[in-house]
């Protein structure tokens, strides 16, 4: 269920009206989801997706809401999820423009890894290679060379729309599911699929 544009979108206020009835993916790193997420959302990282299409393509299409931190990787997800049949929603703004509406983020209850969020992990890596590169490039200047790579993949992931960095970045263990919980979120998603 793609427009030419992309996939179907909901606003917060629309979404928040229709949450008893839809099922909520989160698809961020779990420690980005640690740090807050919709009220009963089920975390499947964006990389892990596929893992999860048999028990999705059971949810109802106009019940399937997928979230992340601004809206760009549940596009992403929404996109994927529709090359293989399955007809899934977007939250515009993402978990970021339901807080911002001053709705409720929920926290796991169980004391969790809680981890920044992607976009301030890659900021972070991002300026410490820079810095790093320029204070080596005091001793030699071809260090100055990786500064520019940085520069370089920034301006590239800006026109793209990708982060290489960001995908590198949700390989670290804290940014990793836990095997035990991506298997307990699948086995949910397959019993709402059966209702």
């Amino acid at each position: 269920m793609t427009t030419p544009h992309g996939p179907l979108a909901l606003d917060v206020d629309e979404a928040r009206t229709r949450l008893p009835g839809l099922t909520v993916l989160d698809v961020r790193t779990p420690g980005e989801y640690a740090t807050g997420h919709l009220p009963d959302a089920l975390n499947v990282p964006l990389d892990r997706l596929k893992s999860a299409l048999p028990a999705l393509g059971r949810i109802p299409g106009e019940q399937l809401l997928v979230v992340c931190a601004s809206g760009a990787r549940s596009e992403n997800a929404c996109r994927v999820l529709a090359e293989h049949g399955i007809r899934a929603m977007t939250l515009t703004g993402g978990t970021q423009g339901w807080a911002r509406r001053g709705h409720e983020l929920h926290r796991p209850t169980e004391t969790s890894r809680a981890t920044w969020s992607m976009e301030r992990q890659v900021r972070f890596t991002a300026g410490a290679i820079v810095l790093t590169g320029l204070g080596l490039g005091l001793l030699h200047p071809a260090w100055q060379l990786l500064s520019a790579g940085v520069a370089g993949g920034l301006v590239f992931s800006a026109l793209t729309d990708t982060c290489g960095m960001a995908v590198l970045l949700s390989k670290l263990p804290h940014n990793r599911p836990r095997p035990a919980d991506l298997t307990a979120t699948l086995a949910t998603l397959a019993r709402r699929g059966e209702a």
